[in-house]
């Protein structure tokens, strides 16, 4: 963790300090821990309570992750690139975002998706943008989630690619219920 990572940290504390979410005593203390902080796992405790995007080290621009007739799932706490490729050939694809660390407000998602399902779980408040998707013998259904060209006050997803005979489904977290995976 650099200097300039440490002080970009310590900025989120001091809005929050200036919010009101932290007393003057819990931000000294907080600050403290960030200064000593050598990787940025160090600083995620003193942070992790705050609005805000996690405290991250370099998020890579671009990814891909592919399967052949098995299933690629992405759950909890992982990194997420600026733009996606998800490949699956006969098999599914289950993107859980809800928990991820996303950097970027818009996040790019291209899919190649092959007689197998696709399920992205986006964070309440996100919108999506599915215009960029081709399905081909497949129907998709979106749950709980803005659709829009457009990003709005959230995290924004745009979807481009091919799914075929599947089916590609878009829910917020909210809408989980009783889907177990």
């Amino acid at each position: 963790m650099s200097d300039a990572d440490r002080e970009r940290v310590a900025g989120r504390l001091r809005e929050a300090v200036g919010d009101g979410r932290l007393t003057l005593e819990e931000f000294e203390q907080r600050l403290n821990g960030v200064m000593e902080a050598r990787t940025f796992g160090d600083a995620v405790p003193f942070v992790s309570d705050l609005p805000g995007a996690p405290v991250a080290g370099a998020v890579p621009e671009y990814a891909e992750i592919r399967t052949t007739a098995s299933t690629l799932k992405r759950r909890g706490k992982w990194v997420v690139p600026r733009r996606l490729r998800a490949s699956a050939k006969a098999g599914s694809v289950k993107l859980d975002f809800t928990d991820a660390i996303i950097s970027h407000r818009v996040v790019e998602i291209e899919l190649d998706v092959w007689a197998g399902s696709t399920t992205l779980i986006l964070p309440a408040g996100s919108s999506v943008d599915l215009d960029g998707v081709e399905l081909i013998a497949s129907q998709s259904a979106v749950r709980g989630i803005t659709t829009s060209p457009f990003p709005g006050e959230g995290l924004h997803f745009v979807v481009r690619g091919h799914q075929r005979a599947g089916r590609l489904v878009v829910r917020s977290q909210r809408h989980l219920g009783r889907m177990r995976w």
